[in-house]
């Protein structure tokens, strides 16, 4: 019986996995989904995106979207915020890590990149 119990913990527990955090800064809530943080620099700005939903059917990659989308959006609204430009965000820049909790329905990614300002 024990054994039947410490199996089926280790099967949930294997079904549940988190993304792996890039940076330590503390979030501020965006909308529902979303949580940011934002760690400026003289260059301009490093950005963290966590970002999680429930998906009856997983799609990763719809998630994955979400959260770069996110973290664009973010930085963007951010720049103009302080009145400043910034360049344009590489893709193949943003380090991303995804996660999903098989008991739950959650899947969830963090996102990290470094944002220039545009020097005028």
């Amino acid at each position: 019986m024990k054994f039947l119990i410490i199996a089926l913990m280790s099967v949930f527990m294997i079904g549940c996995a988190a993304p792996v955090s890039h940076s330590n800064i503390p979030l501020s809530t965006y909308d529902k989904d979303t949580e940011y943080g934002i760690e400026n620099n003289d260059e301009g700005f490093g950005i963290t995106v966590y970002y999680s939903r429930y998906q009856f059917v997983p799609e990763s990659d719809a998630v994955a979207t979400a959260c770069k989308s996110q973290l664009t959006s973010i930085a963007w609204e951010h720049a103009e915020s302080k009145g400043n430009t910034i360049s344009p965000i590489n893709e193949q820049r943003i380090r991303i890590s995804m996660g999903r909790n098989g008991f739950t329905g959650v899947t969830s990614c963090q996102a990290t990149a470094i944002v220039k300002w545009i020097k005028e």
